[in-house]
């Protein structure tokens, strides 16, 4: 055996000894160790009242210092109170003595009527006496009570004072580690990101992201405790239990206890209202009140307001209480959720602690098409098809349309099935064997089948409106759908067939792939390709769809698509090219290959579809539609004053903020008129005369999809949307990547949009996209705000 076959087990022995050193080290360093996180778990509560108040003008020292004593001052009133109210309850527990004694002899007397567990237990004596007596060996038994000698006074002082120090001291030393927390958080902070590592954006993420999520959990917690101690005070102050505040405040701070406190804190008024009430009805309806608040807490309240506050899974936080309770006793169990959402964390931001976060963490840790995947490969083609069904209702909205109903189907189809094919190709000649790809072939088959007969074609049904000519819009494609070569090529084409169907056209599909079947591309003795139902559909059909899974598909398009030019000149063929991007990309591969367009989605398809339906050529821009209500919003944008010549100063220092945070080339705020797109401050260089324009004709811009969408548009590469692939002004600009999100004013209307541009195709994450919307909604706040003002006083530009 080689030494290099010996790494990865001395890894995980390694691995294990360092979690075994740590463990020990965290039992045995847990007098200094948990005062510590005690501090930190305080000063995560009391860091946003130090920082208000600093905001506020105050010293933060000055603001540590009075928010520690109203800390301790509110922790002190309570205290009192509650020592109060325990005094009052117990000068008049000696009263209730008669009523307990009562019960308990009424209980007693209820014990000893006969039930139907007598037999059995007389049985059982009875075995016992006689096993006994077999044995014949009896014993004396004599009673030795061992007596210690009375303690002194002064022993007994000693004892209690040690039992005292002992808290106060752990006490005294917490509230100093909050103060010093407090004061030095900004150079504890530096202290801890130059710990992490020299890599900042990491170590900084990771600490606001902690600190977030901690923050978020004390939060809720509170609001959870509060919304469970209030309604119980008052239930049991209605029902007339003694004490019902104190069992309120009781209930809410034990809460902070998970598990065992709301069961400790129960105890106490449910006692009470055993011994105060001669009859039973004081306990039970304190029983059942306090089984109602923990339903409605536990089932209504915690999800509501917990989410994915945490990012722990629900098995990892009983895992983890159990942990770090053995380890630090009652102090572990309320530490556990704080302490395992930073190693949480810590396994999200360091590649060596990976597993942490696949073991903590409440998202799933394969994606749905793996899932999907893993599902077909198990056999399990029921589970496959209720997962495909319910990704599928997800992206419905409540009353769906036909075009809602396609959209879901092809969202599904591009985010799950056909990434599953994916992985299927790639693991089709390294690890799958012959029962792995019959299981897929048949799994996806019955999957696809469900979906169809679940989400049939609608005839008639009802598209979204637009402002084409009546003409195009009845009009409606001949399409076939076929697999070049394998089967999941044509699992893919039956997928295009499927979504283009529920669009509303004509298609067909060819059962098998073109070459493996026998009489699709081969010609008969006069040359032709024969009279089947491939030739059949290819002399009816307005365009003819490959779907190609394979990641060097160039020699093979070629081929194919020659080939089917050679019989039918005038076909036009989309080359689904679902896993070779890089060769989609390249904008001359389409046209050398003698195919309309290549495609790596049913999204992107159907853009091409649309744009055949508008225009047989392909060399025309197709604008967008105008929405309904559309000279309402064209009132509203000149009644806002946002075209107002003071504000573009505003514009053109957003436009550079947002360059500078996206690094990209340009970016651009507009205001869509009725028939002008106006661009002040924006940042978009002219072919020309290298100026800025200040104004493009509306159905020659992305804008106006914003607008008609009113939804953020991402276009990753323009040059391969046909929307915007002849628009001569991004061909002179260069433009391939777009990004824009609305801009929308207070009552709703679509004003502009907001938007970053490249001339090198790229993508947007979510997290990215989500900034740029929060510029966009801050740029609209400032505009106001200028308005409001009067700064940006002026004539409107003229439309």
């Amino acid at each position: 055996m080689q030494l290099a076959d010996l790494v990865p087990a001395l890894r995980l022995l390694i691995g294990l000894l360092i979690a075994f050193i740590v463990i020990l080290a965290l039992f045995y360093g847990r007098d200094m160790l948990i005062p510590l996180a005690l501090a930190m778990l305080l000063g995560f509560l009391l860091d946003p009242a130090v920082s208000r108040l600093k905001r506020w003008g105050l010293p933060r020292m000055a603001a540590a210092i009075v928010v520690v004593a109203f800390a301790l001052a509110a922790l002190g009133g309570l205290g009192m109170y509650l020592g109060s109210q325990v005094q009052q309850l117990s000068a008049d527990l000696p009263t209730y003595q008669s009523t307990i004694r009562d019960k308990l002899r009424g209980l007693r007397k209820s014990a000893n009527m006969p039930s139907a567990w007598d037999g059995v237990f007389k049985t059982y004596n009875t075995l016992e006496k006689e096993i006994s007596s077999a044995d014949g060996a009896t014993a004396r038994v004599q009673k030795v009570e061992v007596q210690s000698p009375e303690s002194r006074p002064t022993t007994k002082m000693l004892q209690w004072l040690v039992r005292i120090v002992e808290p106060v001291t752990t006490a005294g030393i917490v509230l100093l580690f909050v103060i010093l927390i407090l004061l030095d958080r900004d150079d504890l902070r530096d202290r801890l990101l130059r710990l992490m590592g020299g890599n900042l954006h990491v170590a900084t993420d990771a600490l606001d992201e902690a600190s977030e999520r901690i923050g978020k959990y004390l939060r809720m917690q509170f609001i959870v405790n509060v919304s469970y101690g209030i309604p119980l005070a008052a239930g049991l102050w209605f029902i007339s239990v003694p004490g019902a505040i104190l069992w309120g405040v009781l209930g809410a701070i034990m809460r902070f206890v998970p598990y065992v406190g709301p069961m400790m804190s129960a105890v106490f008024p449910l006692a009470l209202a055993f011994a105060v009430d001669p009859s039973w009805n004081m306990f039970l309806l304190t029983l059942g009140l306090i089984l109602l608040l923990e339903l409605i807490s536990n089932n209504v309240i915690e999800p509501w307001l917990y989410g994915a506050s945490t990012g722990l899974s629900t098995l990892s936080i009983i895992v983890a209480a159990t942990f770090w309770t053995a380890l630090w006793g009652p102090i572990g169990l309320i530490l556990s959720t704080p302490l395992t959402v930073c190693l949480l964390v810590l396994g999200r931001y360091i590649p060596s602690l990976k597993f942490m976060e696949v073991l903590l963490g409440s998202e799933p840790v394969l994606g749905p098409q793996q899932r999907l995947y893993q599902r077909l490969l198990a056999d399990d083609a029921d589970d496959a098809i209720s997962m495909a069904v319910e990704s599928v209702e997800e992206r419905l909205p409540s009353k769906p349309t036909s075009e809602d109903r396609a959209n879901a189907i092809s969202g599904f189809y591009d985010e799950v099935a056909i990434p599953a094919l994916r992985i299927a190709t790639q693991q089709h000649l390294e690890s799958a064997t012959a029962v792995h790809r019959l299981r897929l072939s048949n799994g996806m088959g019955a999957l696809l089948e469900e979906l169809r007969d679940h989400y049939a074609p609608h005839v008639g049904g009802k598209r979204r409106g637009t402002q084409l000519p009546e003409s195009d819009q009845r009009r409606r494609l001949r399409i076939h759908c076929a697999g070049a070569r394998w089967e999941v090529d044509a699992l893919g084409a039956a997928m295009v067939a499927h979504t283009e169907s529920l669009h509303g056209h004509e298609v067909s599909c060819s059962e098998w792939a073109l070459t493996t079947d026998s009489q699709a591309l081969l010609p008969d003795a006069n040359g032709q390709l024969g009279d089947g139902e491939w030739a059949k559909a290819m002399q009816t059909s307005d365009l003819l769809v490959l779907s190609i899974f394979s990641n060097q598909p160039q020699s093979m398009a070629r081929r194919m698509v020659r080939r089917i030019r050679r019989h039918w000149p005038r076909a036009r063929v989309v080359l689904c090219l679902w896993n070779a991007p890089a060769v989609a990309a390249d904008p001359n591969f389409a046209a050398q290959c003698g195919a309309q367009a290549c495609v790596t989605s049913l999204h992107e398809l159907h853009l091409w579809v649309e744009a055949m339906q508008v225009d047989d050529s392909g060399e025309s821009v197709i604008a967008a539609p105008i929405p309904e209500g559309d000279a309402q919003r064209v009132k509203a944008l000149h009644a806002s004053g946002v075209l107002s010549p003071s504000l573009t100063l505003l514009y053109h220092e957003t436009a550079k903020q947002a360059i500078n945070a996206f690094n990209v080339k340009w970016a651009q705020v507009s205001w869509v008129d009725a028939d002008r797109v106006y661009t002040p401050g924006s940042l978009l260089p002219s072919p020309d005369e290298g100026t800025v324009l200040h104004s493009l004709p509306r159905e020659s811009t992305v804008s106006s999809y914003v607008v008609y969408e009113e939804e953020a548009i991402v276009v990753g590469d323009l040059a391969r949307d046909p929307r915007f692939a002849a628009d001569p002004t991004v061909q002179s600009l260069k433009l391939r990547f777009y990004a824009g999100v609305p801009l929308i004013d207070k009552k709703g209307h679509v004003l502009g949009c907001f938007a970053i541009l490249d001339n090198e195709p790229r993508n947007l994450s979510d997290d990215e996209l989500a900034v740029l919307s929060s510029m966009a909604q801050q740029l609209m706040e400032q505009v106001r705000e200028a308005l409001k003002q009067g700064s940006a006083q002026g004539p409107a530009v003229e439309a």
